[in-house]
């Protein structure tokens, strides 16, 4: 199980950076230059490069040159594994907050009969 997961440190690692996950949010939509990633952050070509740096050594990112080109393209495969170790504990609070849910609702399924009797008496 570490070794399928062996990576994630890195990826949680470049996305807790809001920039990256924005140009990797322009990234799943269609591969861009370096220039272009960097522009609505209004930071120079050597500040998201270095971002991108970030990314690609994460695995989310592979960047090819082509003469003063720099173009990125996103690589799904490491989010997928970070989407299967974060489904893990989705179904360990699924199933905790059913529960939660079933608790309260037999709460207030109590609380509403000794309201009815209440009534009654009255």
């Amino acid at each position: 199980m570490v070794e399928q997961f062996a990576h994630l440190d890195s990826v949680f690692h470049a996305l807790a950076d809001p920039t990256r996950r924005a140009m990797l949010g322009q990234l799943a939509e269609r591969e861009r230059t370096i220039g272009e990633l960097a522009t609505p952050f209004r930071m120079s070509f050597a500040g998201a490069s270095k971002h991108v740096r970030v990314l690609e050594n994460a695995g989310l990112v592979t960047r090819t040159i082509r003469g003063r080109t720099h173009l990125c393209r996103l690589e799904a495969a490491r989010l997928a594994e970070a989407d299967a170790w974060l489904r893990r504990y989705q179904r360990f609070w699924s199933a905790r907050l059913d529960t939660l849910e079933a608790l309260l609702r037999a709460e207030d399924g109590a609380t509403a009969k000794k309201m009815q009797k209440k009534l009654q008496k009255k």
